[in-house]
Formats: structure tokens, C-alpha cells, sequence
């Protein structure tokens, strides 16, 4: 279409041409691999979608509901952030906002000590492991990694490709190591740190921290406390602050609601010291906090400073996220994300279906990895789901990869009972179950 034709034809045109876009590039992928591709239906029925996704109450086009533990559904006010004109990634008014940003992280993570190093940078949750490992452990120093599932795995992997001396302390699918095998560990060799993945988006296993986080400095006070927060951040309860914790790194698109593309991360005084008194370079160079401690102070202090581009756009949609988090009580988010949790899992123990992670205590509240009856398999009900108009995960923890299937339920989902993604997804859950031949007994 000519450029006059395509400025004058009808704002209708475009979601059309989004379908056939999408249509074209997305091909039937095999639904069960270890990164599972969500496949659409190559058509969407639009009575079939919630009432804010229709084009009277929102303005993202109809589409189906993304209920995978990351990326969620986001905000309209979200979205519409990242249509910010382009503007320099120095100027003054970018800086104020990165400024603010960062100041407002602080408030997320609940700290208030000022030694606390804020960091967001250009990349995914995983460029937070490459931030721990580059900087914090040395090649040849301990590290003892908690092993719940498959991306505590992940972790374990990097901080070896850094050249550090890793112990895993490994559960069984669906389970977490416990504080008396944790405490043997720590008494046995000293470690310069220890990594705890707080929700393990591979089995929705969550960690507990704050008690974790009191042995640690009883047993082996010097080991730095780090945590994968990727899954939990804005959804579960950190208190950066009052658990002594060392490190969080965490992402943009899950429980905090800005798409992806940001590095988000935490880091203590303490941990700051022991980056400062390394005995050799940091073994990264854009991942290195050498470069980029003093780009986050500037921003903060609101001056201008560089070492690499950021994304003005992202950083405005991370803003709106947080000032809408930031508006309510914390306390009153992490309750919401408890109450669908507790719902979804009693609709899931109604349906007979068992959860990957069986101890109640270790559920997390934004995710729920759901095993699937021996006569269902993925690769029916995730096509039947998405026939629905709603798009769940398939299973990623190479020890039952095939068992199960995962929802997520954070952020806006959650937050706003009106878009009734959660009552559809259930009910879709269960038609589609039944669709697959499912009873319960």
C-alpha cells in the first residue's frame, strides 16, 4: 500500500493486518520442546475474548489471554508508555525518568539503605546471573547453588562459565532443598556465595527466604545471599532490607508488567564491597559493574551519563509499571496474587489434578505447574486452550518435561477481576480437559 493510502485507510485495518502478519510468522512449530512455543489458533473468535480486550474498553487489539508464567498480560497505560516520541538517552527530561525509576525500584524491593546499588539494564532476567557471576564470584571461589528446578540449573551453568567452583544442593522435581541440609552444606566449606531461586518457573516451587536468609548469617555470615527473583519480584514478598539479603536480579516482563527487554536487579552494600575488592577485572565487559555502577548513580542523582544505550521506550513503560504497583500498599498486591493463587489451586485439586509442586508451603502465588492426567498430553490440551482464546506453558524441567503444563497468573490478570482472565482460564482448563477425553475419577 502506498505510504498517502496506508495514512488515510481505516484505524480497522491495522489488527487485520497485525492477524495476517502474525499468521504468516508464526508456522506449527512443535508445541513440546524445551522452550515451548504457545501455537495460536489461525483465527481468533472474538466473542470468545474478555470484554477489556475488546475494542470498546481497551486499545490493544483482540487477542488470545497469555496466562504463561512470563510475559503476562499488560496494562493499557503500559503499552501506551512505549509510544513515547524518541527522545535523547541523555537529555534531561529521559534522565528525570530513569532517575525516577530507579528511586522507585528501591521502594519495590523495600530497601531504604543507601549503600543498596539499584541496576537496569538492556537484556533479559537472565543477564542477572551474568551480573552475579561476572562481578561478585571470582574464577576458582565457592558457590553453592540451591537446585530447585530448571533454572537453578541455569544458574549453576553460568556462574561455572565464569569460571567459579559451584556446589548444587538438588531437590527432586517439585521440591527444594531443605535449611538442615542447607546448614551441613555451609558448615562444611566456605562459600563466597549462595543462590536461591525464589520461584522456579520450571516447577512453580517457591523458596522461602526470610528464614534461608537467617541461617545463612549464623552458619557462614560472610556468604553473600543472592536470589533469582525473576519469577517472584512484585508477586511474592522480598523485604531486601529485613532478610539481609545480598542480591535480587528479576526481569520487566513477569509479575512487574513491562514487556521484555530489562535486566532489573538489586544489589546490598555488602555485595557492592565485595565487587570493589575483586582481585581481578570483572570477566564481562557490558555485564560488567565497573561500567555501569556509576551510569546507575548519575541517573539516579538525575545527570547524564553513558557507557551503553538504554531503551528510552522501556524504561518509560517500566516507570508506569512501577508508579501503578507503588500507588497501593505492597502488602495488598501480594495478598491479591495469594487469593487467584489459592482459587486456582483448589479449582486444579477439584478438577483431580495434582501440582508439581505438592507441599502447599512451597506454592508459588504467581504460577502454578499443573501435572496432567496420564491420558492427556501436552500436545492435546495446549491446542484446546488456545482453540479458547487462552495460551498456557508447557512443561520445561527435563526430568517430566512431557507430565505437565504451567499457568501463570500475575501482574494485571490478577489485579483487575473485571478482565475475568482467571475465571476464563479455569473454565477453559476444564472444558478442555473434558475435550480430551479427561474424567475425574
Amino acid at each position: 500500500m502506498p505510504r498517502q493510502e496506508a495514512a488515510s485507510a481505516s484505524p480497522d485495518i491495522a489488527p487485520a493486518r497485525l492477524s495476517l502478519i502474525s499468521r504468516h510468522l508464526a508456522p506449527e512449530y512443535p508445541i513440546n520442546t524445551p522452550y515451548t512455543v504457545e501455537r495460536l489458533p489461525s483465527t481468533i473468535d472474538t466473542s470468545l475474548l474478555p470484554k477489556t480486550q475488546t475494542r470498546n474498553m481497551s486499545s490493544q487489539p483482540p487477542h488470545p489471554t497469555l496466562l504463561i508464567p512470563g510475559p503476562i498480560e499488560f496494562d493499557d497505560a503500559v503499552l501506551q508508555s512505549m509510544s513515547h516520541y524518541s527522545e535523547s538517552h541523555v537529555g534531561p527530561a529521559f534522565v528525570a525518568i530513569f532517575g525516577e525509576t530507579l528511586s522507585m525500584l528501591r521502594k519495590l524491593f523495600q530497601t531504604t539503605n543507601p549503600a543498596s546499588q539499584p541496576f537496569v539494564l538492556s537484556g533479559s532476567g537472565t543477564l542477572g546471573w551474568d551480573l552475579v557471576a561476572a562481578n561478585l564470584v571470582e574464577a576458582g571461589e565457592d558457590v553453592l547453588v540451591l537446585g530447585s528446578g530448571y533454572f537453578s540449573d541455569g544458574f549453576a551453568d553460568c556462574l561455572r562459565i565464569y569460571g567459579a567452583n559451584v556446589t548444587e544442593l538438588k531437590a527432586p522435581p517439585g521440591q527444594k532443598p531443605q535449611l538442615p541440609e542447607i546448614e551441613k552444606a555451609l558448615s562444611e566449606k566456605k562459600y563466597k556465595a549462595i543462590t536461591v531461586t525464589h520461584v522456579d518457573t520450571s516447577t512453580g516451587v517457591l523458596s522461602e527466604l526470610k528464614n534461608l536468609s537467617a541461617l545463612v548469617h549464623k552458619v557462614s555470615p560472610d556468604t553473600l545471599i543472592i536470589v533469582d527473583g525473576v519469577c517472584s519480584v512484585a508477586c511474592e514478598e522480598i523485604d531486601f532490607d529485613g532478610w539481609q539479603l545480598d542480591g535480587v536480579v528479576t526481569a520487566s516482563q513477569k509479575a512487574i508488567g513491562c514487556p521484555a527487554g530489562l535486566s532489573i536487579s538489586m544489589f546490598s552494600g555488602r555485595a557492592m564491597d565485595a565487587f570493589k575488592n575483586r582481585k581481578t577485572p570483572p570477566a564481562s565487559y557490558f555485564a560488567s559493574m565497573k561500567n555501569w555502577t556509576h551510569i546507575m548513580q548519575n541517573y539516579e542523582a538525575k545527570k547524564p551519563s553513558y557507557f551503553a544505550t538504554p531503551s528510552p521506550q522501556l524504561i518509560h513503560a517500566l516507570h508506569t509499571a512501577l508508579a501503578q504497583i507503588l500507588a497501593k500498599p505492597l502488602s495488598e498486591r501480594f495478598a491479591l496474587h495469594k487469593e487467584a493463587s489459592d482459587r486456582i489451586k483448589k479449582a486444579i485439586t477439584d478438577l483431580g489434578l495434582k501440582q508439581v509442586a505438592g507441599n502447599p508451603d512451597e506454592q508459588a502465588h504467581g504460577m502454578t505447574a499443573i501435572y496432567l492426567p496420564e491420558s492427556v498430553k501436552q500436545t492435546d490440551i495446549l491446542p484446546s486452550l488456545s482453540k479458547k482464546n487462552v495460551v498456557f506453558a508447557g512443561g520445561i524441567h527435563k526430568e517430566i518435561v512431557t507430565k505437565y503444563i504451567r499457568f501463570g497468573h500475575m501482574g494485571v490478570s490478577v489485579l483487575d477481576p473485571s478482565r475475568g482472565d482467571i475465571d476464563r482460564a479455569i473454565k477453559a482448563l476444564q472444558d478442555g480437559l473434558a475435550e480430551c477425553g479427561y474424567q475425574k475419577a
